[in-house]
């Protein structure tokens, strides 16, 4: 309750706040390319429910694209806006409508699409799938810059299903076993510092 209550009020005033900005960020996506300003993907969340993820749209829309899940280094598909919007992180900030809603915390394992979930080892699945999914945790931090390691991959979506996800899937069990305000607050700053940083 104490968790939920911390993601609304911050969400909250995290949305107000930044309510200009994020209206600049929309207006920018539609000035740049045609199509929605959200990206909306299905995502599987607390106790493996199904939810559609917020994003600001990065790349150029394609209603019938049934193009790779995986984003590996310089994308075509990437918009300008877009690139930008990645760079920042800023694309991500369209998830504080999924905390506001409930479907997601402002900390915890980020979620995948189902077809990854689906690979997940049966104990770490349910450790990760019994909390909320967040925007930032260990792994997020970890891999913050996960597409420009698997553009160097000869074989990217086998270096992601291998390598990255179990390393991923073990960052957010320890979240898990580690989650309190303490911990939430920490990777608030590390995050933030991270984007500042780049």
């Amino acid at each position: 309750m104490a968790k939920r209550l911390f993601d609304l009020l911050l969400s909250s005033l995290g949305l107000a706040v930044l309510a200009l900005p994020l209206a600049l960020v929309a207006l920018a996506i539609k000035l740049d390319s045609p199509g929605p300003v959200f990206y909306r993907q299905v995502r599987v969340g607390l106790r493996g429910r199904e939810f559609r993820i917020h994003k600001f749209r990065t790349m150029a829309h394609d209603p019938g694209d049934r193009g790779p899940q995986l984003t590996v280094g310089l994308d075509a598909r990437i918009t300008r806006v877009g690139a930008f919007l990645r760079r920042t992180k800023l694309d991500e900030l369209a998830q504080l409508f999924d905390v506001f809603e409930g479907t997601m915390s402002l900390v915890g394992p980020r979620p995948e699409v189902p077809r990854y979930v689906a690979l997940y080892p049966a104990a770490l699945r349910e450790k990760v799938l019994s909390v909320r999914p967040g925007i930032t945790d260990f792994a997020s931090i970890e891999y913050r810059d996960e597409s420009t390691l698997l553009a160097r991959s000869a074989d990217p979506e086998r270096t992601y299903r291998e390598v990255i996800l179990p390393t991923k899937l073990a960052l957010q069990a320890r979240y898990v076993d580690r989650s309190g305000l303490g911990t939430d607050l920490v990777l608030i700053g590390r995050t933030v510092w991270a984007i500042i940083a780049r």
